[in-house]
């Protein structure tokens, strides 16, 4: 049974969530401080950890940004704030997926089977040593690094997979919704602002200049092409 760690301060939205994430048998434990929700995720061994952003004590986003700092789980925001500056930055913590509330329950529960079966993907493949080599930029797909002029550049483990996905299809024009099916694994119903982020975040790691991008170019009102 897959452990799941919700931080969430709202006792009501925290059970509700919990409910539904037991009947499609989840283990979930409940905090609702950020103290005390930092401490069991730094200490516990779970599968997935949920996260609201306005918690009593530690905020969301520093709790997200020390997980991510020693653990490669799945992280999910869900949260009141629905700026697009919110989103940005906690994407760029290195959480997987930011969902605004309210939101269908079911929901909820697919996206976190969504995350846990891609991380399990991703698991089984690490035993496949294969490297890519492109614009001076070395992509160990085994050890999940990259290099750029012989320097290693870390990589969120959603960025990695975008470049990864964007390289294996050169000179292909993707649209966001055909990215997000692919590496988020949902529908592309959901927020697909969360690729433009992760495109914008990539830019600034492979390219020597991110405002005129040469490598990752956006074909406008088509998607994305990693020209080579």
């Amino acid at each position: 049974m897959k452990e799941i760690l919700l931080i969430e301060d709202d006792i009501s939205i925290a059970e509700l969530q919990r409910d539904y994430l037991e009947i499609n048998d989840f283990h979930v434990d409940i905090q609702h401080t950020g103290d005390a929700g930092l401490q069991l995720a730094l200490q516990g061994n779970y599968d997935l950890i949920i996260l609201d952003i306005m918690l009593p004590g530690v905020n969301g986003f520093e709790i997200c940004k020390q997980i991510r700092a020693v653990k490669n789980i799945p992280i999910l925001f869900v949260s009141a704030k629905k700026e697009d500056i919110d989103k940005i930055r906690g994407l760029g913590l290195g959480a997987d997926d930011y969902i605004t509330k309210p939101f269908s329950p079911s929901e909820l529960v697919a996206r976190v089977k969504a995350h846990l079966e891609r991380y399990e993907r991703l698991a089984g493949n690490q035993t496949q040593t294969n490297t890519i080599f492109v614009h001076g930029i070395s992509i160990d797909k085994s050890a999940r690094k990259v290099y750029i002029d012989g320097e290693e550049v870390p990589f969120t483990t959603r960025e990695f997979d975008l470049l990864v996905f964007l390289v294996l299809h050169p000179n292909q024009v993707l649209s966001k919704e055909q990215l997000y099916e692919n590496i988020w694994g949902l529908e592309s119903a959901a927020d697909v602002s969360t690729v433009t982020v992760h495109i914008r975040k990539i830019r600034g790691k492979i390219e020597r200049d991110p405002a005129q991008p040469k490598f990752l170019e956006t074909v406008w009102g088509a998607g994305y092409r990693f020209n080579v």
